[in-house]
């Protein structure tokens, strides 16, 4: 059984650049175009500064950081985060020694901007004929037979008795939301959405969409958690919710720090209570706080997604998909730095974390098929798993009941289209939508109160075992714990009826 590449978290195929947590259903590859590197300052990186949180780099520090040969491209003060470009490949060792530093690396390794020589996943587009074949029931949206998702975590029961307010917004950090497609026009929160590519915040009017060419996967995402239920399409988790596009990928598909950091605080300044990160970021799969540039990254995403947390917002991500134990002894890693030469290591996940899913705080979700069980590619680990959500499966491992025809995930997609994706890139929004339904039901609710209920409420599931989903006589993955906390499904698989009713 082969797992998913992975780049989004990955929905089942990702492009090298493309930390994509939908452990992409991707389906064929098309080659990415490369980038113009007569665009790109052949020598210039990005670099994060990290300094006492509450103010901004000191004079000293801004003085060390212009004689390093830096230049400061913004600074987030309130976390004490702070964006530089240098052509000095010397620029972190040299500001880490200056005082008043608390950490500072590069974000990458491609120069501006990243360069990405791997292929783009195509999703499997939803074709006229298939979506005329579909007989929907009354109340149902056109496409909804086919979203055996919606029933396995009983959102399709939750709609009959809340839709969710529109008080909500949940915020898709990711490749960009389409907010013109007729599923999501309705539920769009354009003052929640912004263009974070850079690191420093992009409003110019639909700066948060993907480009031509660019990834649907932040346009599926978003479908899943809040396509409306407007007898159009398909219908998301929680279709009476807002949702905001905060776009933190390259072109070619990298989701830097910098992007990131951006993309929490835009969250955190702008009334977010739901974001969901289904990537991870670039340009190490595991980022090892013995390594002084990686900890400046692990640093400064811990600052900015705590800081998301303590202004309101429930942070949701994507486990991964490559079917790793995340709390295994150790993990071989053979794809960073994934925008130089990757060189395979093998690393110590207790000391090495795939973020932002690792990060403190963060709703960490592994993914399910049609099937209830654990997905073929899906990553999962004792205690660091926190829930499940139907993320899709090869619909060979786990064949939906009919109606429904694909045991991938379907989503909405730039244009108005609408496919199928696969992957824990497809899960968490599952989670970030039930999230939504919990706040929505208790308004007041602090992100720590609505985690315990999203747990408390989830449908314990028992590990698998043996897990075999490929049927070949040899264990796929090992599961352990017990019935109410395991390595698989953390304390459950999320439940929407709860969500709405409890």
């Amino acid at each position: 059984m082969t797992a998913p590449h992975p780049r989004y978290r990955r929905a089942l195929a990702v492009p090298a650049g493309m930390a994509v947590a939908t452990a992409l259903a991707f389906l064929p590859n098309v080659p990415a175009s490369a980038a113009d590197a007569s665009e790109a300052e052949a020598s210039s990186l990005s670099y994060v500064v990290n300094v006492r949180p509450g103010h901004g780099p000191s004079p000293r520090v801004e003085r060390a950081i212009a004689r390093a040969g830096g230049t400061i491209v913004t600074s987030y003060d309130r976390i004490g985060v702070v964006v530089v470009h240098s052509a000095n490949p010397d620029f972190a060792k040299v500001v880490r020694k200056v005082p008043g530093v608390d950490s500072a690396g590069n974000t990458r390794h491609a120069p501006l901007p990243a360069q990405s020589t791997t292929d783009v996943g195509t999703p499997k587009v939803l074709s006229a004929a298939e979506a005329a074949a579909v007989e929907a029931a009354d109340g149902q949206d056109p496409l909804e037979p086919l979203q055996w998702d919606l029933p396995a975590i009983k959102a399709d029961k939750a709609h009959k008795v809340s839709l969710g307010s529109p008080d909500v917004t949940v915020a898709v950090i990711d490749t960009g939301v389409d907010d013109t497609h007729p599923d999501l026009a309705a539920n769009f929160d354009r003052d929640a959405s912004v263009n974070c590519v850079t690191g420093k915040p992009d409003t110019t009017e639909g700066a948060w969409r993907p480009g031509a060419g660019e990834s649907p996967h932040g346009t599926h995402v978003a479908g899943e958690i809040a396509a409306a239920k407007n007898g159009i399409g398909m219908t998301g988790v929680a279709p009476g919710v807002k949702v905001s596009g905060i776009k933190v990928s390259t072109t070619e598909g990298y989701f830097y720090t910098e992007a990131v950091v951006c993309g929490f605080m835009w969250a955190a300044e702008h009334g977010v209570d739901v974001t969901n990160n289904s990537y991870y970021t670039d340009p190490w799969y595991f980022n090892c706080k013995n390594d002084p540039d990686q900890k400046a990254l692990v640093d400064a995403l811990t600052r900015a997604s705590r800081y998301a947390e303590k202004k309101g917002a429930v942070n949701v991500a994507a486990a991964g998909n490559e079917n790793y134990d995340l709390a295994a002894d150790e993990i071989t890693d053979p794809v960073s730095p994934n925008d130089a030469t990757p060189v395979e290591r093998v690393i110590d996940p207790s000391e090495c974390l795939d973020i932002p899913t690792q990060l403190p705080g963060i709703v960490t979700v592994a993914s399910t098929g049609a099937k209830g069980v654990k997905s073929s590619f899906s990553n999962h680990g004792l205690g660091v798993v926190d829930i499940a959500a139907p993320g899709g499966d090869a619909t060979r491992y786990q064949t939906p009941a009919p109606p429904a025809t694909s045991g991938l995930i379907l989503g909405t997609m730039p244009g108005g289209g609408y496919g199928y994706m696969a992957g824990t890139s497809m899960a968490s929004p599952h989670v970030a939508g039930v999230a939504a339904l919990i706040k929505s039901t208790h308004p007041y609710l602090p992100p720590t109160a609505v985690k315990a209920l999203l747990y408390a409420e989830a449908d314990a599931t028992a590990c698998t075992d043996p897990y075999d989903i490929d049927g070949d006589g040899k264990v796929d993955a090992v599961c352990e714990g017990s019935k109410n906390r395991n390595g698989f499904y953390g304390w459950g698989i999320a439940d929407a009826l709860d969500a709405v009713t409890k």
